[in-house]
């Protein structure tokens, strides 16, 4: 395998980073890189921004609006994007319900939703994990009933990312008991703002609000918000996931992590008589964390060429999930190592020395916050067993 980008490809490399030194909007970078939340209204002043150069909806066919990049070039992207320190893409939109629109949606579905999801203007979150069911999705129990051309939906969604940001969401519903469970299962979307919808924050061990429940009760929605056909649910879901597990890898951003831990390590401390990357063992952690992001980095080009040969991330999807999520948890930790009893993330910042002012709390933060990666998205045990069975055939 040739790792080795094109010159055209570098070239764009230098288009992309350009942009986000000088174009992209510089408030919205101090903050994100301060570890701050963004508001809605900057959530959607950074996607826009994006979105205006048509570069929100990168992996997008261009028939949609994307911008037809190889998938060297979405990857390139995604690389500066993240090495710049622009916010995530909020990827319920652009990244999982966006491509389950264009391949599985009506032309009117397309029409009204896909605009407002490629130039960012309009925010989406996703309805899946209920309490009782999480990694178990196909045991879920929010139902929808028609009648009449409308459906009606009760129940309570959670682990909601971005619902306090969104202006739709779409959720699995149960419309039918009758065969397999994964056989009643239909997708819907719906507005947040319906009435009936209740958003309810859950402020995680970071102290954050990233995620939310969602409840809803008899909130009616016309048929035509229903994506596909009724009982395809599972159907559109596991196209989705696909795409879902394979945005957790995120190459840019990890090295930026490395590089951050790497320049507190190699910086003369203000107290005691070596530097910590004078340290053996925590040397040899870093040296370690970095290696796995190198392979990492090889698990994503092994599906890269996959698509370029026209292929789909499959099961091996499963893979890149497991990698991605333990390796950050593996940066992180070298974080907390790093800032030692400094990072109390909820401390006076007076009692930081002036070096670690900066930095400290939110690294920890980062740290607590990694804690759930390895079990969104479908628990790295979970993603084991689908390997074992789909890809070792155990």
């Amino acid at each position: 395998m040739n790792l080795d980008f094109s010159p055209e490809t570098e070239t764009f490399r230098q288009t992309v980073r350009a942009f986000f030194e000088t174009d992209f909007p510089k408030d919205i970078l101090e903050k994100n890189r301060a570890g701050l939340a963004l508001t809605t209204a900057e959530v959607r002043k950074s996607e826009m921004a994006l979105g205006a150069k048509g570069w929100l909806a990168s992996a997008w066919p261009e028939e949609y609006g994307g911008p037809g990049w190889s998938v060297e070039e979405q990857y390139v992207f995604d690389e500066e994007l993240e090495r710049a320190g622009v916010p995530t893409v909020t990827p319920m939109g652009v990244v999982y319900v966006g491509p389950v629109l264009y391949t599985f949606g009506s032309d009117a579905q397309k029409e009204k939703w896909l605009p407002g999801i490629r130039d960012g203007s309009v925010g989406w979150a996703q309805g899946y994990s209920e309490p009782g069911s999480g990694s178990d999705l196909a045991s879920l129990q929010f139902s929808a009933e028609l009648k009449d051309g409308t459906y009606t939906l009760n129940g309570h969604k959670i682990w909601t990312s971005a619902a306090q940001h969104a202006d739709w969401i779409f959720l699995l519903a149960r419309t039918s008991n009758e065969g397999k469970k994964q056989e009643g299962i239909t997708f819907i979307c719906c507005p947040i703002d319906a009435p009936g919808v209740t958003v309810k924050p859950i402020i995680t061990i970071d102290g954050k609000h990233v995620l939310n429940e969602v409840f809803f009760d008899n909130v009616t929605v016309p048929e035509d918000y229903r994506i596909g056909e009724e009982g395809k649910g599972w159907t559109y879901s596991q196209y989705l996931l696909g795409f879902e597990r394979t945005s957790y890898a995120r190459i840019g951003g990890k090295r930026a992590m490395l590089r951050h831990v790497r320049e507190i390590a190699q910086s003369l401390p203000e107290s005691g008589n070596y530097r910590l990357i004078d340290d053996p063992g925590f040397s040899r952690k870093l040296t370690e964390a970095e290696m796995a992001v190198d392979g990492l980095e090889m698990t994503v080009f092994r599906i890269l060429s996959a698509l370029s040969a026209g292929g789909s991330p499959g099961d091996a999807a499963s893979t890149v999930k497991i990698l991605a999520t333990t390796t950050h948890q593996q940066i992180t930790e070298l974080m907390l190592d790093a800032v030692g009893h400094f990072g109390q993330p909820f401390g006076k910042s007076g009692d930081l020395p002036g070096s670690l002012l900066a930095y400290a709390a939110p690294d920890v933060a980062a740290y607590f916050g990694g804690r759930a990666q390895s079990i969104y998205g479908g628990t790295n045990e979970i993603q084991r067993n689908i390997i074992a069975k789909k890809v070792l055939g155990l």
